[in-house]
């Protein structure tokens, strides 16, 4: 672990619960993510979550919260909004290996769409996650990122399915719909739905 990744890592380990958002840790520096607005962020993840637990064998979890999942050699620490992990690999102490994640998925932050449109499909890979589903409450779209691959600026997901809200989709093995997935509310307060 490099010093400057460890005085980055300590810095936003002391912020929790002390600022509103999540702070993670990537190559580039400290990322903070206001997930504003929190409701909808929340809310779809919860939606997610529960229709992925209905589907997976018993053993096998859609998690939500902390601990975080961390690579010290890649210097990266993310938080992604539901992980599907096997519960043995949820069991000691500290942050998840994110080499044990089975999928990870994130739901698209207005404050910050990069971090999870540029950032983490850059970081995922590195990390050895195999798949990366996002949902964008700000369009009622998403894609699922799978097949990593080796390229001269580092691993990337070679195979990229686009979805709209109301459509079904595949993340790992299991297929769920995407009906009924909040919207952010636009500029005169009116919130949708699919």
């Amino acid at each position: 672990m490099s010093h400057q990744y460890r005085t980055m890592r300590d810095f936003v380990l002391s912020l929790d619960d002390t600022l509103p958002g999540k702070f993670e840790v990537t190559r580039e520096g400290i990322v903070h993510d206001l997930m504003a607005p929190v409701r909808q962020h929340q809310r779809t993840a919860l939606y997610v979550r529960e229709r992925l637990d209905q589907l997976m064998p018993e053993g096998t979890v859609a998690h939500m919260g902390l601990p975080d999942m961390e690579d010290f050699f890649e210097g990266v620490m993310r938080r992604p909004d539901v992980m599907l992990i096997a519960e043995a690999d949820m069991e000691g102490d500290g942050a998840f290996d994110p080499r044990t994640l089975v999928a990870a998925v994130e739901i698209v932050s207005r404050s910050n769409p990069g971090n999870d449109w540029v950032g983490k499909m850059r970081d995922y890979p590195l990390l050895g996650i195999p798949v990366y589903a996002i949902f964008d409450p700000r369009t009622g779209s998403g894609a699922v990122l799978t097949d990593i691959h080796h390229t001269p600026a580092g691993p990337r997901y070679a195979t990229r399915k686009d979805f709209v809200y109301g459509e079904d989709v595949t993340i790992a093995e299991w297929t769920i719909p995407t009906s009924g997935l909040p919207l952010y509310t636009d500029d005169s307060g009116t919130q949708g739905a699919y």
